[in-house]
């Protein structure tokens, strides 16, 4: 026994392979349940008591130099079929760097334009009830923007309901300034940027879901005239120092007076395209002083604080900075268009 253990121990150093099929029979030649050195242990229960101590360390020894033979030849072909993997005409960095999206661009530049000048930032959730999106900012009951043409509604509940509240997917970040302004005392200078959704078709001016960011200052004597020259500050810092501005006359249930503020064309320079319906003017944000109301059902004195308020889609101002001429693209994540955005930040 001891001339058949001393043969295996040799045969078993000696051996090689060459591919993991040749490991798995050596597996099975000698360490399997049924392989030689299982038999070997088996004969080793008919050794003589005197031998059983050196035939014994002998068979151990065997089965060590299999195991340690067998993890050493894994070993090699793992790193063979590693080298074998690489393929050394590659670019030393396959992975190319992605970018921020172009909304995500121009939100922080946004924000920046506007931290800079005193405004802080605030959030809020995108599930709403009522009460924050509509009522607080004086829409009548009736109003159009109630109802389900134009808005979201997760669940709503009639008027008869002991507690009636309708959830609904904010169609504005207004319901954020709701927030602060029922929460913090004036003076208050925030901006609210988010997502918001509205029930609207789908087309190169217009989308379901947007992005927007409104701003809101409220204190004692803040006049028309700081409104004007904050959007003036803002338009010229986004869209650069030649940029003209222009208010016209609107309605906004929040606002009195109110105004849409627009900005001459980028894409076009002012000559008329599709984007500024060949106006020349690029219609940008809404705006006005906040109504006395809306101060009032936030508990803040209307005789003794006025404020301004400001609210614009962020793929709008997007489109003006890039001369993009369909909203749409900035859903669709096609690689061609968003690898124009490498360099920006």
């Amino acid at each position: 026994m001891l001339q058949k253990i001393t043969d295996l121990l040799q045969e078993v150093s000696s051996i090689s392979v060459k591919n993991s099929e040749e490991l798995e029979l050596f597996r099975l030649k000698y360490l399997s349940k049924k392989g030689l050195i299982s038999d070997l242990f088996e004969d080793f229960k008919d050794v003589p008591g005197s031998q059983k101590k050196e035939i014994g360390q002998k068979l151990n020894l065997l089965k060590q130099s299999a195991l340690k033979k067998f993890n050493l030849l894994k070993t090699e072909l793992q790193n063979q079929d590693e080298k074998t993997d690489i393929d050394f005409s590659r670019p030393a960095f396959p992975y190319n760097l992605g970018s921020r999206h172009p909304i995500s661009i121009v939100r922080n530049e946004l924000i920046d334009i506007f931290t800079r000048i005193g405004f802080t930032v605030s959030e809020g959730p995108e599930i709403e009830d009522d009460d924050h999106v509509f009522t607080k900012l004086n829409f009548a009951p009736e109003h159009p923007a109630r109802d389900m043409q134009d808005t979201f509604y997760i669940s709503r509940l009639s008027l008869e309901d002991s507690n009636p509240e309708d959830i609904l997917l904010r169609t504005h970040t207004s319901s954020v300034q709701v927030r602060v302004m029922q929460n913090q005392k004036p003076p208050i200078r925030t901006i609210s940027p988010g997502r918001v959704f509205r029930n609207e078709a789908i087309s190169a001016r217009a989308h379901c879901i947007f992005h927007q960011i409104e701003g809101l200052y409220i204190d004692e004597n803040v006049s028309y005239a700081d409104l004007r020259q904050t959007l003036l500050f803002f338009a010229r810092e986004l869209f650069g120092k030649e940029t003209k501005i222009r208010l016209r006359p609107s309605y906004f249930p929040f606002t009195e007076p109110s105004a849409e503020m627009d900005v001459s064309c980028k894409i076009c320079g002012g000559k008329g395209c599709n984007v500024c319906k060949h106006t020349g003017w690029l219609e940008i944000l809404g705006c006005g002083m906040v109504h006395p109301n809306v101060l009032e059902a936030c508990n803040i004195d209307s005789k003794k604080y006025t404020g301004f308020a400001f609210g614009m889609g962020i793929e709008r101002a997007a489109m003006l900075k890039y001369g993009v001429n369909d909203l749409r693209l900035y859903f669709e994540n096609d690689l061609r268009f968003l690898d124009q955005f490498k360099s920006a930040f």
